[in-house]
């Protein structure tokens, strides 16, 4: 069994499921710095394609160099190429180096199969130095130095309409929590104010400050587009995690799912919106309506009666068509194909700040939301085994895996390793990976159940809470 899956998913990892000359190592090297910076050597200029005419070979180096992946993943210029090629799909996990992330933990991506030009996704894991204003009394054993603190830091970020706004949040956002933490060291008991209480609000303003800074910057820097974050804090024994957007975490422990974040899409933030559009109606520029129908209004049904809901109603009730009610509505659509000012499908990120209705001036950022939704994990209060973990990934995985399914995708590819093995992490996250991108077939990229795999950007962290490499 142990041989079989190992085999199984390095044969899958290999682009286009070509079976690789040997199993790709899992290890991850603990670099010093994933931010995501294009690789020191330029890559050369891929060999023209048909219908790509005759391209000036200088042009193809500027966009190549322009993409970019997470440096931890140390990517050589083919590497970089297969990592941007959109008919391999090959998944990059970082090389063997005998160097791992922070509590060995597991990184996988994959890219689009031509959604977008480039990877999306962006990826960050650090240790975070805190220099402290003064020593923090009673606090548990961390790694640190001289007064200060450390903290553990994992970050996905998916981007939309460009990459720079994920590129950005990936090199940026852990110092902004470094700097909103510095305040935890003057921290006294007072109105019953707890330690957790305020690492959340330090979260909280850090993506605040990020979106503000994208929104400073957002012309010289050339910050496009906007991104979902979701985000991992380990501190003083618990587990933070932070999500604006629709990527997810759980936790899988000893079989049980934890959902650790919930997605935020205009579905979920119905209400708020249609509040927000209620109480400022000028945000909907005359071309929207607050209220919801369960389909379009056409004019030659007013005067007539059809169901509604408002910012206040879960259920329906029916009220008499105005002229009014003739526009287009601010939520539309269901599930993943719900918009936003029949825009965009996200209600919370970074970003964005650019982004207006088609054809219009009416500004979109207003609904948008930057403030993440913080849930805490205490590590302390549960013995952990190697096979307990935190999983976060972006739409790319939940959009065709399940809870259930990722569940027992850890039950079955950890069970095949050795509990010690660092590299069983890393074997996970291909192996989820693997499992929603699916295999190439003749109508496009498929599963096992022959349904369609996911077409976006895959990138997956695992996090063991329990085992070797772990937290103090």
């Amino acid at each position: 069994m142990l041989n079989r899956v190992r085999w199984a998913v390095a044969h899958l990892v290999s682009s286009g499921g070509a079976p690789p000359p040997r199993p790709k190592s899992p290890d991850l090297p603990d670099a010093p710095s994933p931010q995501t910076a294009a690789p020191p050597e330029e890559p050369r200029s891929p060999p023209a394609t048909a219908g790509s005419g005759s391209a000036a070979p200088a042009k193809t180096v500027e966009a190549r160099a322009s993409f970019s992946r997470p440096t931890f993943l140390q990517l050589s210029p083919g590497g970089l190429r297969r990592a941007d090629d959109h008919a391999g799909r090959a998944v990059q996990s970082p090389p063997d180096t005998g160097r791992r992330l922070p509590w060995s933990t597991g990184y996988a991506e994959v890219i689009n199969a031509g959604k977008s030009r480039h990877n999306e996704d962006q990826a960050c894991c650090e240790v975070v130095y805190v220099e402290g204003r003064r020593s923090v009394s009673g606090a548990p054993r961390e790694p640190s130095q001289g007064q200060g603190l450390c903290f553990y830091y994992w970050g996905l970020f998916d981007g939309h309409a460009g990459g720079g706004a994920a590129e950005m949040a990936a090199r940026l956002l852990h110092r902004h929590i470094r700097e909103q933490l510095k305040d935890l060291s003057c921290w006294s008991s007072q109105k019953e104010v707890t330690h957790e209480s305020l690492v959340v609000g330090a979260i909280e303003n850090a993506f605040q400050f990020m979106d503000e800074q994208m929104a400073r910057e957002r012309r010289g820097h050339q910050v496009e587009g906007g991104c979902c974050a979701l985000v991992v804090v380990y501190l003083l024994g618990k587990v933070y995690v932070a999500n604006a957007g629709d990527s997810r975490a759980i936790i899988v422990r000893n079989g049980e799912i934890i959902p650790m974040s919930r997605e935020f899409t205009p579905e979920t933030e119905r209400q708020r919106l249609q509040l927000l559009g209620f109480l400022k109606p000028e945000l909907l520029g005359g071309e929207f309506t607050h209220l919801e129908f369960p389909r379009r209004i056409q004019p030659k049904e007013l005067g007539q009666k059809m169901l509604y809901r408002d910012q206040n109603m879960t259920g329906w009730a029916y009220k008499k068509i105005e002229l009014e009610d003739l526009r287009f509505p601010l939520v539309c659509g269901e599930g993943k194909k719900a918009r936003v000012m029949a825009t965009i499908g996200v209600t919370r990120g970074l970003g964005d700040h650019n982004l207006k209705v088609c054809s219009s001036t009416l500004p979109i950022k207003p609904f948008l939301s930057c403030f993440p939704e913080v849930r805490v994990y205490d590590l302390t209060q549960y013995e952990h085994c190697p096979d307990d973990v935190l999983v976060l990934g972006t739409d790319g995985l939940w959009d065709v895996t399940s809870d259930c399914e990722v569940a027992a995708t850890v039950d079955r590819v950890l069970s095949a390793y050795e509990p010690n093995d660092p590299s069983r992490y890393t074997a996970l996250a291909q192996a989820l990976v693997l499992g929603a991108r699916g295999i190439p077939r003749d109508r496009g990229w498929r599963l096992p159940n022959n349904k369609l795999g996911s077409g976006d950007d895959i990138s997956v962290f695992v996090i063991p809470l329990g085992g070797p490499g772990s937290y103090s």
